[in-house]
């Protein structure tokens, strides 16, 4: 018995243009925002030390950010950067709605760009899954 497996149909021009602007744009977001963590922003180490996970935490985060960020420029690995970006912007909501004085709504607004950025990419996310098997 033979199986076949259909090929994907390629994304529409106007997709893959959504897609890529909405990879630049968090790009930049999160290499700004890991950046000012990394680089010790006295407003960075404020929220961190009201987190109470200690600097370490904005440390690691900030690398997870601007790592993030890098991964959304290569093409093949995108999606899976929107994934770990989105997980990290979960944190991010929870300590808005926990222990952060300041609103959750910019964080939420990311995390909502993350999923539509992996949605959008989920063939990418798929293939590099099954490189494995």
């Amino acid at each position: 018995m033979s199986q076949t497996l259909a090929t994907p149909a390629a994304p529409s021009r106007g997709m893959t243009i959504l897609a890529w602007s909405l990879q630049i744009v968090l790009a930049l977001v999160f290499l700004a925002a890991g950046g000012a963590k990394l680089a010790g922003i006295p407003m960075m180490v404020q929220v961190f030390d009201l987190v109470g996970l200690g600097q370490w935490f904005r440390i690691v985060t900030g690398l997870i950010e601007v790592a993030g960020a890098i991964a959304l420029l290569i093409p093949a690995y995108a999606g899976l950067a929107a994934l770990l970006l989105g997980c990290t912007m979960v944190g991010a909501v929870l300590a808005h709605l926990t222990v952060l004085p300041t609103p959750a709504a910019p964080a939420v607004f990311l995390l909502l760009l993350c999923v539509l950025l992996a949605l959008l990419r989920r063939n990418q996310i798929a293939a590099v899954a099954n490189r494995g098997r």
